[in-house]
C-alpha cells in the first residue's frame, strides 16, 4: 500500500511541473502568477517589517505641554516662538550718503553760465541736433540725448542771458544755479563728473 501512494504523488508531481511545458501559454500563465506573487510579498513584507519597526522606535508618550523658548537675539531681546533664528536677524541697512554743504565752485557757474548762453542762442531754422551740439560741452550726454533731444528751439522764447549765475544750493558733488534770461530765469543742477562739471538737468521758473 505504501508504494502505490508513492507512486500515485510522483504521478501528480509530474502533472504538475510538466503542464507548463505542454504549451507556450501554459508557461506564459506560469511567470505571470509568479510575477504577481513576487510583487505582491515585495509590497507586504517590507510593511509588515516597518510596522515592527515603528512600534519598537516609537518615542515615548509624554504628558503635558512643552514650551520652546527661541534664542535670544543679540542685545538680550529673545527671538518670537515660531520663527526660525535666522530670519530674526537684524538687517543693517546701510544710512544714506548725507550731500556735504561747500561754497559753490566757480568752475560750476561758469559751466552754468555757458549752457545758458548757449541754450538761448536759437537762430531762426536751427536744428534740434545743431541747438544740442552747442549745448554738448556743457551737458551730461544722457540727459542731452534724451530730454533734450525732444525740445523744438523754435519754441524757446529767451534770446539772451540777462545777469550773473548765482548758487541757490551749494554742495561737494552738485551746485544748483539761478541764471536770468530775457524770458523768466534758469534753474539749472550742474553735477562734478569724471569729465568735470556738466549740466543734469535745468527748468524755467519765474
Amino acid at each position: 500500500m505504501p508504494i502505490r501512494t508513492n507512486r500515485g504523488r510522483a504521478a501528480v508531481y509530474r502533472r504538475l511541473w510538466g503542464w507548463p511545458m505542454r504549451s507556450p501559454r501554459h508557461l506564459a500563465v506560469l511567470v505571470f502568477v509568479v510575477a504577481v506573487l513576487v510583487v505582491a510579498a515585495g509590497i507586504v513584507v517590507p510593511q509588515l517589517t516597518g510596522a515592527d519597526d515603528r512600534k519598537q522606535g516609537a518615542a515615548p508618550e509624554t504628558t503635558g505641554t512643552s514650551t520652546t523658548t527661541a534664542p535670544a537675539a543679540p542685545g538680550g531681546t529673545s527671538s518670537p516662538p515660531g520663527n526660525p533664528s535666522s530670519s530674526m536677524q537684524t538687517r543693517i541697512t546701510a544710512p544714506t550718503e548725507t550731500p556735504t554743504s561747500a561754497p559753490a565752485d566757480p568752475a560750476a557757474l561758469d559751466v552754468a553760465d555757458s549752457f545758458g548762453r548757449a541754450w538761448v542762442n536759437h537762430p531762426q531754422g536751427m536744428t534740434n541736433e545743431q541747438w544740442r551740439d552747442n549745448l554738448r560741452p556743457f551737458t551730461q550726454e544722457e540727459y542731452l540725448d534724451t530730454e533734450m533731444a525732444t525740445v523744438d528751439p523754435a519754441n524757446i522764447v529767451a534770446t539772451k542771458v540777462t545777469g550773473e549765475p548765482k548758487s541757490v544750493e551749494s554742495y561737494t558733488s552738485s551746485v544748483k544755479v539761478r541764471l536770468p534770461t530775457d524770458d523768466g530765469d534758469l534753474l539749472i543742477t550742474v553735477i562734478d563728473t569724471p569729465d568735470g562739471w556738466r549740466v543734469s538737468v535745468y527748468e524755467q521758473v519765474d
